[in-house]
């Protein structure tokens, strides 16, 4: 099975187009979503339609729940804030379905989903040692996906030993042992590369490959603009930060 992993969305439509026809031209046999379809970018409900056509599983992220009125705005920083209370009106009625349904981990086969991690599925960055062990007792699995800190990375455990950290555009891993991956994020990137990432995932050969798609970024800034959102989530996107 060949699987697409995606995450951290943040309503940014164009992002999502350019990965989802890289996907396409893979002719893969799934595509997996980790959260945070919405929150902070400027097209919301397009965003769900699309993750909801196209996603055979898919979690709940921290700004899907705050969208939703089920975190409280005070737990983000102001342009966040900002963007979730603005997100909050746009929903539409179909898409708080859809993100209501959803939960912040799953477990299929050979594999466990965390929004963010085993030990806190909605708030927890693994972006520590600490928190990459914990997440690694705390599981079974061969192989853990996160996603909500917008850095793509793979970790693999041989024992107690911890080994690998980011993985840029490009990298490739055999999936031996077991390993923590994170796709990075296809909306808003935060690891100086402003690409759409996501992973693919060869489960039958063991082997993943971390992925970058270019996007119309400056379409995706306008749109923030037009749409009255902090400038700043605009001005970040050319920089992946």
């Amino acid at each position: 099975m060949r699987v697409a992993v995606i995450s951290d969305v943040h309503a940014n439509l164009r992002a999502l187009e350019a990965v989802l026809a890289a996907i396409d031209d893979e002719h893969l046999d799934a595509v997996w979503c980790l959260g945070d379809t919405v929150g902070y970018g400027p097209r919301p409900n397009e965003c769900c339609t699309s993750v909801r056509e196209r996603a055979a599983l898919c979690l709940v992220g921290n700004h899907d729940l705050v969208a939703l009125g089920d975190i409280a705005v005070g737990d983000f920083n102001d342009e966040a804030a900002a963007a979730a209370l603005w997100t909050r009106d746009e929903l539409s009625a179909d898409s708080q379905s859809f993100l209501r349904g959803l939960e912040p981990a799953a477990r299929v086969e050979g594999a466990e989903l965390y929004h963010a991690s085993a030990r806190d599925p909605v708030w927890e960055y693994l972006l520590s040692e600490d928190a990459v062990r914990a997440t690694f007792d705390l599981t079974t699995a061969p192989l853990v996906l996160v996603g909500h800190s917008h850095v793509a990375l793979a970790v693999n455990a041989r024992g107690d030993e911890l080994d690998g950290g980011l993985a840029p555009g490009g990298t490739e891993v055999e999936l031996d042992g077991r390993w923590v991956l994170n796709p990075g994020s296809t909306g808003q990137p935060r690891d100086g590369d402003p690409r759409a990432a996501w992973l693919l995932l060869d489960l039958e050969q063991r082997r993943a490959s971390f992925r970058r798609v270019a996007y119309p970024v400056k379409e995706t800034q306008a749109e923030l603009r037009a749409a009255g959102l902090p400038p700043g989530l605009a001005a970040r996107l050319a920089f992946g930060e």
